[in-house]
């Protein structure tokens, strides 16, 4: 295992400084033989995105693997976009609810109008550099008029194409564009079984119990039935079926026939095979695509409905129609921070272990999002891990309590967003904030107002860093550190330290560093000069540019 201290020199900040050896700080383990030749464990570790781990391999060896696991080109160009807003709109905005029931009246979404350039306005003002939509939320309305159920804006008045304006605006603003469509789908349970359930909600209430909040919106709208055709968790059978599905007068039909637009055979069974050609109508509609997120929540589970998704089947679709998207919870995509407050943890790892086929399963960590122990050594070298791959954190977090706009809540001050930025970004992750529009299909004045104040102090912050605003002596109160993670994730433990009045002191430590780590100091420090020691790693180190900043105006 290559665990060594290595000092990166600073002088003058030199990004490309030579990495020039210390001390060792850890006791080397006993040497294990190699693999017999011939074996998968004798061939050398090349980097890749996602490795398996043999039974013969030996621990050192499983951590050179952890070493060289890197990203894919779609990772990489992901985790460069540091900040994206999330777009919760839809039916919730107009029910007042976080969460539908899947029986509302398409009607009931109604907005004066859609303003998609003015949410793309406010969000390229807080600098952001991808958006993200719900195309379809727990309750299954659908923003886009879909050819497979009439729960959708297309019976609603002026059915608005919202996906259609949000991608268009997106790109003319020159962001980046990521969809949410929620695997469960409310609009789509059986009728029969959610007549008994709401009638067991009925008892369980006048029995004084608590109910949870699927059960009370569901018990709000009564005796309505789902506005969908019962295929969620309705037990058919997996048959071979043709994605896309065309429907009588399809307008794809030619397209289709000519081999102009993919087909795919599948096997599946009513849903999948539902979801399956929503997801086909998003990429060959609206494409491309950066980002799709697949929400995990299933409402209903606990009240004895569910449905077994075939997800490698998703996967492999989406990377046949888009290789470089990023999957949220997808094998080689990006991983739920385990929070909804927009913070990573102090020590995030981008490379994580997995016990079955990262393919095979929404997320597949064998330890919670949640735990505080995503990626150590101990979690890799647990015997029952059979993967590693390279699975970076997003840290969603509303700028409002809620996910859809309520008027009477306020939003987050720029003082906060800013906070909730160097907890994410300065710790390995991607922020992803929510700003939802209101009824009138724009976002309020205060949102905007707090958006605009929080950019423009991360530009003002760490727009420049003070090395170019003058020579040295340098004063400066926080410190960026990098790893350049084309060649992965290694660093394990690492120092900063500044020559202040001609003598080395140490003023920051930490324990990963990945794509960036913002270290914040108790007070402004004024130094001649600044280096980086790494004390343990993987592998040998490849450290990025290290840059200083000054939150206070001078």
């Amino acid at each position: 295992m290559a665990r060594r201290t290595r000092v990166l020199s600073a002088l003058a900040l030199a990004a490309a400084a030579a990495l020039v050896p210390v001390q060792a700080t850890a006791q080397q383990p006993a040497h294990q033989r190699p693999a017999p030749p011939g074996t998968p464990c004798s061939a050398p570790v090349k980097p890749a995105s996602q490795m398996t781990v043999e039974s013969c391999d030996s621990p050192d060896r499983i951590i050179e693997k952890a070493a060289n696991i890197v990203p894919t080109p779609g990772q990489l160009a992901w985790q460069q976009r540091e900040v994206t807003a999330f777009t919760h709109f839809g039916m919730n905005t107009f029910t007042g609810r976080e969460w539908g029931s899947g029986t509302e009246d398409e009607k009931l979404f109604a907005p004066r109008a859609i303003d998609a350039d003015q949410w793309m306005r406010a969000y390229k003002a807080a600098g952001v550099e991808q958006v993200m939509l719900t195309a379809k939320h727990h309750d299954g309305f659908v923003l886009y008029p879909s050819r497979y159920t009439d729960h959708s804006v297309a019976l609603s008045p002026g059915s608005p194409d919202v996906v259609a304006a949000y991608v268009k605006a997106a790109r003319k603003a020159g962001l980046k564009v990521g969809l949410y469509l929620s695997p469960s789908d409310g609009a789509e349970l059986p009728h029969a079984w959610h007549a008994r359930w709401v009638d067991e909600i009925r008892a369980k209430q006048a029995e004084g119990k608590p109910l949870s909040l699927p059960e009370r919106m569901a018990l709000e709208d009564g005796d309505r039935a789902p506005a969908g055709e019962g295929r969620f968790g309705n037990g058919s059978p997996v048959t071979e079926r043709t994605i896309p599905t065309l429907v009588p007068g399809d307008d794809r039909a030619a397209a289709v026939r000519s081999g102009k637009l993919p087909t795919f055979r599948v096997k599946a069974d009513d849903y999948d095979t539902y979801y399956l050609n929503q997801l086909y109508e998003l990429f060959t509609q609206y494409g491309p695509i950066e980002e799709l997120w697949l929400d995990g929540a299933n409402p209903w589970s606990g009240s004895g409905i569910t449905q077994n998704y075939d997800v490698k089947q998703w996967f492999d679709m989406v990377k046949a129609l888009s290789p470089n998207t990023v999957v949220f919870q997808g094998p080689q995509g990006v991983r739920w921070v385990g929070n909804e407050n927009g913070t990573a943890r102090e020590t995030e790892w981008s490379v994580t272990p997995h016990i079955t086929d990262p393919w095979t399963g929404l997320g597949s960590l064998p330890n919670d999002s949640t735990d505080p122990d995503i990626g150590s050594r101990d979690r890799i070298l647990d015997p029952a891990v059979n993967y590693l791959q390279w699975y970076p954190a997003e840290a969603d977090v509303s700028i409002r309590p809620g996910w859809f706009h309520h008027q009477d809540e306020k939003p987050k001050t720029p003082a906060q967003l800013m906070t909730l930025y160097e907890k994410s970004v300065g710790r390995n992750a991607s922020l992803l904030l929510n700003v939802p529009p209101n009824k009138d299909g724009r976002i309020d004045d205060a949102d905007i107002a707090s958006l605009t104040a929080f950019g423009s102090g991360v530009r003002r912050i760490y727009g420049t860093a003070v090395r170019k605003q003058g020579p040295a002596p340098y004063t400066f109160d926080r410190v960026a550190v990098r790893e350049d993670i084309r060649h992965g994730q290694r660093v394990e433990r690492f120092a900063v330290e500044a020559r202040v009045g001609g003598s080395w002191q140490r003023i920051a430590e930490g324990t990963t560093i990945g794509h960036r780590r913002i270290l914040s100091l108790a007070a402004p420090v004024t130094a001649t000069s600044v280096r980086v020691k790494v004390l343990e790693s993987r592998a040998t180190p490849h450290l990025g540019a290290t840059t200083l900043h000054l939150s206070t105006t001078p």
